[in-house]
């Protein structure tokens, strides 16, 4: 099965008429609150219908994009839940503005079992065919994305950990490189050169949600869990249960469900923190140098000289 891009729109007029028929208007706008980054609003129209605009400025079109992309790569497995993307794009003009419209969701009541059925779909997406996401190569995606707020690279390599070590960590590192004194440079120097003797290659590449933490799943239509947000890419599974277990953790019924649905190989412990590196980097150069000691005590774990 080929990929299909989501639609991109010239207005919200034309995003609109395109979608619904000539003629709809939006009749109520009402702002939703919860996201850090974007404006979010329940939007209804002349229709009847209900539907979910994100915006920002102008400059930001291309992150509403490349979400609406990794959503519908992630509905393209067939596996899991994700809210229904009805397009993105770009309002001109001098108060002008991006824009992602999704469809609406009246969230149900969890469905029994819920943690369980979420590791189940996650596991199935994780085992589901990558080859259309990567024009190429093994690893990467169809473009660069953002992990946040910040640029992610997403070219294609041949090797899980040529790939992790040169779209991922050395990126965050060189941004961060003023952070670090000489005893912290030669250590990740240490680390990088040494990266496969710490991680593994996967027995087959998954597509990842890619920012998976509990900000970014919500209860669907259906009362399971739907994914939102992904900053998506092709890798190893185990990254994407790795960023589960970063801030706080899932369900241990989830984690359970999950290594019965699709075992790991052995010595995923081992590198869990070191995937997770690659997040607390992240962090460290959108929000600065609380999470620093993280960085540096992560680091001294995987070469302490």
């Amino acid at each position: 099965m080929s990929f299909t891009a989501p639609q991109h729109f010239t207005s919200l007029n034309n995003a609109l008429e395109s979608l619904f028929g000539e003629g709809t208007k939006i009749v109520q706008s009402d702002r939703v609150f919860g996201g850090d980054i974007n404006d979010a609003y329940s939007l209804t129209l002349s229709n009847g219908e209900r539907i979910f605009m994100k915006s920002n400025t102008g400059k930001n079109a291309a992150f509403f994009q490349a979400e609406a992309l990794g959503l519908q790569a992630i509905a393209q497995t067939g596996c899991i839940g994700t809210p229904h993307i009805l397009g993105s794009g770009t309002q001109a003009g001098a108060d002008g503005y991006a824009f992602l419209l999704l469809e609406w969701i009246d969230g149900k009541p969890p469905v029994k079992d819920y943690w369980e059925l979420f590791a189940q779909q996650l596991s199935k997406m994780h085992q589901a065919s990558a080859k259309d996401f990567v024009p190429n190569g093994t690893y990467g995606f169809l473009q660069d994305n953002f992990i946040g707020a910040g640029p992610q690279c997403n070219a294609a390599r041949d090797s899980w950990v040529t790939f992790f070590q040169e779209c991922r960590l050395e990126p965050q590192f060189r941004k961060a490189d003023r952070y670090f004194d000489a005893a912290d440079r030669k250590r990740i120097h240490s680390l990088l050169d040494h990266l496969a003797n710490y991680l593994t290659e996967p027995d087959f590449p998954s597509l990842l949600h890619g920012d998976l933490w509990s900000g970014n799943f919500m209860t669907g239509s259906d009362g399971r869990a739907w994914l939102i947000d992904p900053a998506a890419y092709v890798g190893h599974a185990e990254a994407d249960l790795a960023m589960t277990e970063l801030f706080g953790g899932f369900s241990p019924a989830f984690y359970a469900a999950y290594r019965d649905a699709f075992p790991m190989q052995s010595g995923y412990k081992d590198r869990r923190d070191l995937y997770n590196l690659y997040h607390l980097l992240n962090h460290l150069n959108l929000f600065g140098s609380s999470y620093l000691a993280g960085v540096q005590r992560t680091v001294k774990r995987y070469a302490p000289r």
